[in-house]
């Protein structure tokens, strides 16, 4: 068979099928699961390099494979997904369509760009990295669920897709702007994207009757409907 089927990639594929999921959820118009979904793609993707290395008997044709999955895993679980859920959410005009296109092309810069600069570290140490060179793609599995989170907060919906745009813009172009981001610890990564994941469950359940609750009126973006 080919490929590589061990524990070592399991969760890279794992979040794939997490985000295939996310995309028809978002497709259908069932935006807060997408959101979930890209959420636990996040949440797979903090662990599945760590678990990787535990084998401490992987060939260099597993490396190398690991690191290719890796990243073609990331381009459609924070590049795609991310893409796909803007544009059902509303970014449809022309502008927004660039945007997520270069948002999207910021993304597979930045892979590539990751996948030759890990592939010559690797060959020179095993240990982990302690600093980011720009923003990982990952990153959009907290920005954007947080977004949807705090929506119900917002004053309406032209104010939730201004800052979508804004959002989507702003982590385009941090992908490929070479600057020094610490590594968070496993818990801090834990903690917050376990947070944005119980709060878009929250929301999936009770944030249609919570909003009308709270402010007598109807949700301001369509998300539920």
């Amino acid at each position: 068979m080919l490929g590589v089927w061990d524990y070592t990639v399991i969760l890279t594929y794992v979040s794939f099928i997490s985000a295939g999921i996310g995309i028809f959820c978002a497709i259908s118009m069932h935006l807060p699961w997408a959101i979930f979904f890209l959420a636990c793609s996040g949440l797979c993707d903090m662990f599945d390099g760590k678990i990787a290395r535990t084998k401490k008997d992987r060939t260099e044709d597993e490396k190398k494979f690991g690191i290719q999955i890796d990243s073609l895993c990331d381009i459609v679980c924070f590049g795609i997904l991310p893409m796909v859920i803007c544009y059902k959410s509303g970014m449809k005009h022309m502008y927004s369509i660039v945007i997520l296109v270069l948002y999207g092309l910021a993304g597979l810069v930045r892979l590539a760009h990751f996948n030759v600069m890990e592939e010559k570290r690797q060959e020179q140490t095993d240990e982990d990295k302690k600093y980011y060179h720009g923003l990982p793609i990952t990153s959009m599995a907290i920005a954007l669920p947080l977004l949807y989170v705090l929506s119900p907060l917002l004053p309406g919906r032209k104010v939730f897709l201004a800052l979508m745009h804004v959002l989507v813009m702003v982590v385009g172009a941090l992908f490929i702007v070479d600057f020094k981001l610490r590594k968070p610890t496993v818990m801090e990564m834990i903690l917050l994207v376990g947070v944005v994941a119980l709060s878009v469950v929250i929301l999936i359940f009770i944030g249609r009757s919570w909003w009308v609750f709270i402010h007598h009126t109807k949700f301001p973006i369509a998300v539920f409907d």
